[in-house]
């Protein structure tokens, strides 16, 4: 299983901007699909995470501006970020449950996108 983020870049305090990851192998099946971040300097933490029924679940901090939503014929998890401020500034991972063909299930993690906030 491969996992390919995308959409992350230089934006201005207030902008937008939509993350992407898209997974592709031998996908039997995606559980939960969950963003972290992890800022310079800081630990990992959750931004949010939808699970396979659309249940979905926000770090307090993004609440009410970010959005998290899945693709299941893509097998891919966006997350719409909107009203950005520069402490939202991190390295973003998307990490996904799936379950193979072959080998089980397992957690996989995306390679990372920067997003910078900054005027």
């Amino acid at each position: 299983v491969q996992l390919q983020a995308s959409g992350g870049g230089l934006v201005r305090p207030g902008g937008s901007l939509r993350l992407s990851c898209a997974a592709s192998g031998s996908i039997f099946s995606i559980d939960v699909m969950t963003w972290y971040r992890q800022a310079p300097g800081k630990q990992r933490e959750l931004v949010a995470a939808v699970n396979s029924g659309g249940t979905t679940t926000y770090a307090d901090s993004v609440k009410g501006r970010f959005t998290i939503s899945r693709d299941n014929a893509w097998n891919t998890v966006y997350l719409l970020m909107n009203n950005l401020r520069p402490e939202d500034t991190a390295v973003y991972y998307c990490n996904l449950h799936v379950t193979t063909y072959y080998s089980g299930s397992d957690d996989y993690w995306g390679q990372g996108t920067l997003v910078t906030v900054s005027s």
